[in-house]
């Protein structure tokens, strides 16, 4: 399973040069369930957003002869679905612009190892503790931390600066921090 920009660049390879669908499938694989994640954070409708993210994945595959002239494929197909999603939200709304700090977005997080290990009480915790936090906050956590998107396709996928992803991470990091101490009773506890 490739983990680097190269890699996930030969399979685009692959399928704009042979219209590999072997290819195509293991794209699918990498991206679809992110895409699909982050859609329904946007929706709260599983329906929507596994819609959204079939929709992603379809238009991948009918640009697929352009594809490579695209610096990173991941951020474009987030891109992609963001822009889908909102058009969803204008639509149902009857044209209210939607402010990504007006969606409400509940994360889950035991996707990574270290998540994992952690136990069951920490993790509530911690989840609890996530879910306090602003929305935007929230999505910035989220592509960054358990997405594993960088800095500056966090910010390519919002339109927000690179400092305003830091500066939100940093928020969510000393919040999480105050919460969990004073859960647990770590130590002093600094008020940010």
């Amino acid at each position: 399973m490739p983990h680097n920009l190269s890699d996930l660049t030969d399979i685009v390879q692959e399928i704009a040069v042979h219209d590999s669908y072997i290819a195509y499938k293991k794209l699918f694989g990498l991206l679809f369930p992110s895409i699909k994640h982050f859609s329904y954070c946007l929706l709260k409708s599983p329906e929507l957003a596994e819609e959204v993210a079939s929709d992603v994945m379809i238009t991948l595959w009918r640009k697929r002869k352009t594809i490579t002239s695209i610096n990173n494929i991941k951020v474009y197909a987030f891109v992609i679905a963001k822009n889908l999603c909102l058009n969803i939200l204008k639509s149902n709304s009857r044209g209210r612009i939607v402010s990504l700090d007006d969606i409400t977005i509940n994360l889950q997080i035991d996707t990574t190892p270290e998540w994992i290990l952690i136990n069951d009480e920490l993790k509530q915790s911690l989840n609890n503790a996530i879910n306090k936090l602003p929305t935007r906050c929230k999505m910035i956590f989220r592509l960054v931390k358990e997405d594993g998107l960088s800095y500056k396709e966090v910010s390519e996928i919002l339109n927000i600066s690179i400092k305003t992803v830091d500066s939100q991470l940093v928020i969510a990091s000393r919040r999480l921090s105050v919460s969990i101490k004073k859960e647990f009773n770590l130590g002093t506890v600094k008020k940010y």
